[in-house]
């Protein structure tokens, strides 16, 4: 059996790690950014009007404000929306969507290797604290790549113009500016609890091989009395 510091550290890193899974289940249902741009009929300069794009990673709500006349609302499908108006947007965002599918897969991984630890004494191999490593360094490194990825699908390309001239061809955008929302933020959240889950899995380990070098330090430490003989 283990020890009782090795299962209350395993233990943590398993809890840290679940924490993490219901904050990314949260924020994968929550809105992620609001992208707001001004708008006129197409060969007016007249900028009366406003077209605001809300995105969740998988619902996205279109309002728009005397754009380019009396405005409208309207709700749709992310990906089947951007798969009209384009090809990067749609890759980005489901590239997006399947990095958070591995993140939740390794987080769960990490979560049953530190379980399984808690309870039983496995050798150093990919079923010990190595597998926690990886697992939840691969869940940390990946929710960054999301945060990247997303924030350059909805500044760099031109997405949120696109859908927005998909629900009213005759509209005229500029000044687009972008806010990210607790969905996104949230991911940050997620990529510190899966580090903590790194950090204490590491706390039991040094100090597990400080112990093991303590017990296995070399004769010539020991009295010169006792090496006499």
């Amino acid at each position: 059996m283990p020890s009782t510091k090795k299962t209350l550290h395993f233990m943590g890193s398993a809890l840290a790690t679940a924490m993490s899974v219901g904050v990314m289940g949260y924020c994968m249902s929550t809105q992620w950014s609001t992208i707001t741009m001004e708008c006129a009929k197409v060969g007016t300069s007249f900028f009366n009007g406003t077209a605001v794009i809300t995105l969740e990673l998988f619902v996205g709500i279109s309002n728009r404000y005397f754009c380019p006349l009396f405005g409208g609302r309207d709700t749709f499908q992310v990906i089947p929306k951007l798969a009209e108006i384009g090809v990067t947007p749609v890759v980005l965002h489901a590239l997006v969507l399947c990095l958070l599918a591995l993140c939740l897969l390794f987080s769960a991984c990490s979560i049953l290797i530190s379980l399984y630890n808690s309870v039983s004494n496995p050798y150093e191999t990919y079923m010990g604290p190595i597998g926690v490593y990886v697992c939840s360094a691969l869940s940390a490194c990946l929710s960054v790549v999301v945060l990247v990825i997303f924030v350059v699908n909805v500044t760099v390309t031109s997405m949120a113009e696109d859908l927005v001239k998909n629900f009213s061809e005759d509209a005229d955008l500029r000044n687009k500016s972008s806010e990210m929302k607790l969905g996104y933020y949230l991911i940050l959240l997620y990529t510190l609890l899966s580090l903590l889950a790194i950090a204490l899995i590491y706390m039991y380990d040094h100090a597990a091989y400080t112990q093991r070098r303590e017990q296995q330090r070399p004769t010539e430490d020991a009295p010169k009395e006792i090496m006499m003989y």
